[in-house]
């Protein structure tokens, strides 16, 4: 679609947001839309967004569609996909919100083909957590003495946290009883 490589070639979405805690920049789905409007509108064409919810492999994913749609009703879809999961403190609700948020905003990203190259907190550039921060967390798992207590403890640290001691977790699992 001729249109859409224009918007592609056209479309300037700057990371707008600030993360004070991880010390890193990023965007949002609605920093793309924000964006993507203007040219949505001159080039006569049509964003649609939706969700649903499909079980793959016995986990649960939303699936976000992100569908641009020209006047001649030429369609293009492209999905982007997070786990739901359980995450400390939040509701059901706020957790599907936010599995909904991160599909759409990779949705958008691989519609547009919008780059995260840049330090992302869903990139592999991101900023490293302080060492202090890091440490304590793997001395944490590494005292647990079950399974249970170490899936407690891995739940209680902050998604940054996660990413950076997932290896070390699974590595773990193998030598505990449950």
């Amino acid at each position: 679609m001729e249109k859409l490589i224009k918007i592609q070639s056209e479309l300037k979405a700057p990371k707008g947001n600030f993360n004070s805690f991880g010390k890193y920049k990023y965007r949002s789905a609605e920093d793309i839309l924000e964006a993507v409007k203007p040219l949505l509108l001159k080039y006569g064409v049509v964003v649609t967004l939706s969700d649903s919810i499909e079980a793959i492999g016995g986990r649960l994913f939303l699936i976000a569609r992100a569908t641009i749609i020209d006047t001649d009703s030429n369609l293009i879809t492209v999905c982007g996909y997070a786990e739901l999961s359980e995450h400390k403190g939040m509701s059901s609700e706020q957790a599907t919100g936010t599995a909904s948020s991160y599909a759409r905003k990779y949705a958008l990203n691989g519609l547009f083909l919008i780059d995260e190259t840049e330090a992302d907190a869903d990139n592999e550039n991101v900023k490293k957590a302080p060492n202090k921060e890091l440490i304590e967390a793997e001395n944490k798992l590494r005292a647990c003495g079950t399974l249970s207590a170490l899936q407690n403890v891995y739940m209680d640290l902050s998604i940054e946290m996660r990413k950076l001691t997932l290896k070390l977790k699974d590595e773990l699992k193998t030598t505990l009883p449950a």
